[in-house]
């Protein structure tokens, strides 16, 4: 009656509903690592488990109610609760921002409380600028953030509009990589491979997505010419051989490991967390230099922000030598 796969998603389901947490609690601030996600089943197929997010250990403990597929929220980072520091980050930076944050409580511990949102940049500026705060789901958030960060062309965009931040810093860099699967089959080398009519493609969306406006597009211009961002952008989207993402860095990685695509434009780092820090099933095709595009990352201070004092003590730490150590970790580039 039901597929395999649905089978086992259904297994998966009432196991974690019926047996109760499956991934050991943990204190405030404490890192584990479940890259292998043996936070649940042994026996449930790790081909399956291992698409599914989230992709790294969460800064609290608590009692266990995820469920891969279904109970899922991997973009929101820490306690809700009458937070003490609420940051909207730019949302490729979802595999550092637990370890980040849980090393600021470490450094301050008179901020327990903290939460990170990874969503899109432009969804969150959006929420910002509606005022209607974010929903998701059958949940409204209306929390205001101390800091924002996004690209830097970006904020400089909203300073000059809106004078949203009392200061900005310029904290880390990355450049553009092409996601693919274990081995590449496909054998794709480069930006101009994207063309192939018969390569199925993931590419964020640029009324959603930074990335696309600002690294991808102006890539594929310097590239191929405009006539392949059309075969890209356009062409490729009309027949249905590039499906464009809402949430780039969830939605690549989880249809490339389910070959629903072939291959996707990411941030490097993306790629190498999920190739060599996860082991997943992606391989990384990198783009030379002369083809790629560099982009910084800014954060800024908000003039209204709900805790100044945390924000910061957290724009320090950022900045600092402990901070800039887990942007290395994680591949990026220094600002």
């Amino acid at each position: 009656m039901f597929g395999k796969s649905v089978r086992y998603l259904l297994i998966g389901a009432f196991a974690a509903l019926l047996l109760g947490p499956l991934r050991p609690a943990h204190a405030a601030g404490q890192q584990q690592d479940v890259y292998h996600n043996s936070r649940y089943m042994n026996d449930f197929p790790s081909e399956l488990l291992e698409v599914q997010p989230p992709w790294n250990s969460p800064i609290y403990g608590g009692t266990e109610v995820t469920v891969p597929g279904l109970e899922n929220v991997p973009d929101i980072h820490g306690d809700i609760n009458n937070p003490q520091l609420v940051i909207f980050f730019a949302g490729n930076q979802y595999m550092l921002v637990n370890k980040l944050m849980s090393a600021f409580i470490k450094a301050h511990p008179q901020y327990p409380r903290v939460v990170a949102f990874t969503f899109p940049p432009g969804r969150l500026i959006t929420s910002l600028e509606r005022g209607q705060g974010i929903l998701l789901g059958n949940m409204r958030i209306t929390l205001k953030p101390d800091i924002l960060t996004a690209g830097h062309g970006s904020m400089m965009a909203l300073q000059k509009k809106h004078h949203w931040f009392d200061r900005t810093e310029v904290y880390a860099r990355n450049r553009l990589a092409i996601m693919v699967y274990k081995g590449n089959p496909k054998h794709v080398t480069g930006l101009k491979s994207l063309a192939d009519p018969s390569l199925r493609l993931c590419m964020p969306n640029p009324e959603w997505e930074g990335i696309a406006k600002h690294a991808i597009i102006p890539a594929l211009k310097e590239t191929g010419g405009e006539a392949l961002v059309n075969t890209v952008y356009k062409e490729k989207v009309e027949k249905g051989t590039t499906f464009l993402t809402h949430i780039h860095h969830r939605q690549t990685p989880i249809r490339i490991m389910e070959h629903k695509c072939d291959a996707g434009v990411v941030w490097y780092t993306e790629a190498w967390f999920h190739d060599d820090k996860l082991h997943h099933p992606i391989s990384t095709v990198t783009i030379p230099d002369k083809d790629n595009k560099v982009v910084g990352y800014t954060a800024g201070l908000m003039k209204n922000a709900p805790h100044p004092g945390a924000a910061k003590a957290f724009m320090k730490f950022l900045m600092g030598p402990e901070g800039q150590a887990i942007y290395r970790e994680f591949q990026f580039m220094k600002p």
